[in-house]
């Protein structure tokens, strides 16, 4: 225990100890005159100071261990716990309390020392923990009613939340996107998308156990090796048990976007209002533009679905289905674009021999 705590104790002790001399009113020393016959005690109040003083040495003394360990977890929760947080509680605190301060006025006489500050206690401890539990209902509250034309600055939107989900943690790509500098701000790993991560991490399953490793790998290079900010979001919705829903409520709580490559999710988001970042779509936007009636060089590695067909591949992985190309399985061609089709799972480019062409 440090000398601080310690002596904070002492001197609580001491003013209960004072405390108890004025409520006792001499009758302890009374009883001790009757059993001895005499009066051996001089000065009743300091005789109470100093056994209250001496019992909350004795009491923190035993109990110093747990005292610093419950210290220790309060200033852990108070350097986790959002601004926010800690206003919104002290509201609720002032409000429980005021409430507890008219139940006093009302009641007058009747309410005793000891029972109005139980009261007070109470009503303040509610107070604040309603406050804390309702903080996202509050901040939703506060939004809608600003005035719709209000403009966001622009420091906000310098720091503005990058919310991840599991599916683009697990994939990786995000930790060289942020290596990059494309993503500015901060990243938000919600504390529910950890938990999600640990369990297909403890998976029985090798490949999901494999994915979950993959996916904590992941965040810890991105918080420990690269040049940006990370924000471990500690809060959960309790009222809502799918993840995906409650990255979309974070979002709005947060103000932010949420960066994803699950298809679901990303439709989620749009019909919520909810601005969203998809990779697949960031990954589909950069690949290399191929029109129709260009001539370009691939190697044919396979038989494609159709008779004849031959496939090949572009170094960003995009799929060439070259027509008569079954024949040059193994070989470098070149070839002429004929038309480009863009799925939503991709781009597939379809081509045939120039050599084919020549001989047209």
């Amino acid at each position: 225990m440090t000398n601080k705590l310690r002596l904070i104790l002492i001197m609580i002790g001491g003013y209960v100890g004072y405390q108890l001399s004025q409520v006792s009113n001499g009758s302890l020393f009374g009883f001790a005159k009757s059993l001895f016959g005499s009066y051996p005690f001089k000065g009743e109040v300091w005789w109470f100071i100093g056994v209250g003083m001496a019992a909350a040495w004795i009491i923190g003394s035993l109990t110093h261990r747990r005292v610093r360990q419950w210290w220790r977890e309060i200033e852990d929760r108070l350097d986790h716990l959002p601004v926010s947080g800690i206003v919104v509680g002290l509201i609720g605190l002032f409000v429980g309390l005021l409430i507890a301060v008219l139940c006093a006025v009302v009641l007058g006489d009747t309410a005793q020392g000891g029972l109005w500050l139980l009261a007070a206690a109470a009503l303040g401890y509610f107070g604040y923990r309603l406050g804390q539990i309702k903080l996202n209902q509050i901040g939703d509250f506060l939004r809608s009613m600003r005035p719709s034309g209000a403009s966001v600055p622009e420091q906000k939107l310098h720091n503005e939340h990058k919310i991840l989900d599991t599916s683009v943690i697990i994939d990786g790509r995000i930790a060289d996107i942020c290596k990059t500098g494309f993503l500015d701000g901060t990243m938000v790993i919600p504390e529910f998308v950890l938990e999600e991560l640990q369990h297909i991490a403890d998976s029985s399953d090798l490949l999901k156990r494999n994915r979950g490793r993959r996916g904590l790998d992941i965040l810890n290079r991105i918080q420990k090796e690269l040049d940006v900010k990370v924000l471990i979001y500690e809060g959960d919705f309790d009222e809502i048990s799918e993840v995906d829903s409650k990255l979309v409520r974070l979002a709005k709580v947060l103000r932010g976007k949420v960066v994803t490559n699950d298809y679901n999710l990303n439709k989620v988001c749009e019909l919520q209002g909810v601005p969203v970042l998809n990779i697949n779509d960031l990954a589909n936007a950069v690949k290399p533009i191929v029109l129709p009636g260009e001539e370009i060089v691939v190697q044919v590695i396979k038989d494609g679905k159709e008779y004849g067909q031959g496939v090949a591949y572009l170094d960003d992985g995009t799929m060439i289905v070259v027509e008569g190309g079954r024949e040059y399985i193994g070989t470098n061609i070149e070839v002429l674009v004929t038309s480009v089709l863009q799925t939503s799972a991709g781009r597939m480019i379809f081509a045939k021999p120039k050599l084919l062409e020549k001989a047209l």
